[in-house]
């Protein structure tokens, strides 16, 4: 059996209070977490591409990609996280999935009490905060 690596991108945009752009998501049968937004690569885009879209499908928000911040890359799952900035729209979910159950702005102290979905990002997420 050959088993296909999951690939996705995550966007990490932080506003001018320092507060960190994050999603509440889950299934609607399970208990919702806090993450950055991000999701799977489609097969016909790059990382930089999938990036920009989640971001806006979960968020509202057109977004430039800075630069590359943080590679994952293990047996089981490739994820790029692109540091970000907004150029545009407006915070509004998306969400053809409907994963998506809010959005807001956290501060550094906030992330130090958020259910995350994915724990072992978050001394990742709070090295980020200037």
């Amino acid at each position: 059996m050959i088993l296909i690596k999951w690939q996705g991108a995550a966007g990490i945009c932080f506003n001018a209070d320092n507060q960190l752009l994050m999603v509440l998501q889950g299934t609607k049968e399970e208990a919702k977490s806090w993450a950055v937004p991000s999701g799977g690569k489609e097969a016909t885009e790059n990382f930089e591409s999938c990036c920009k879209s989640e971001v806006y499908e979960e968020t509202g928000f057109v977004v430039d990609i800075i630069r590359e911040v943080l590679h994952k890359n293990n047996d089981a799952v490739e994820v790029r996280y692109f540091e970000m900035i907004i150029t545009g729209g407006q915070m509004m979910i998306h969400d053809p999935d409907e994963l998506i159950y809010e959005i807001a702005w956290k501060s550094k102290d906030e992330l130090l009490d958020l259910t995350l979905s994915f724990p072992e990002d978050r001394q990742f997420l709070l090295s980020l905060f200037q």
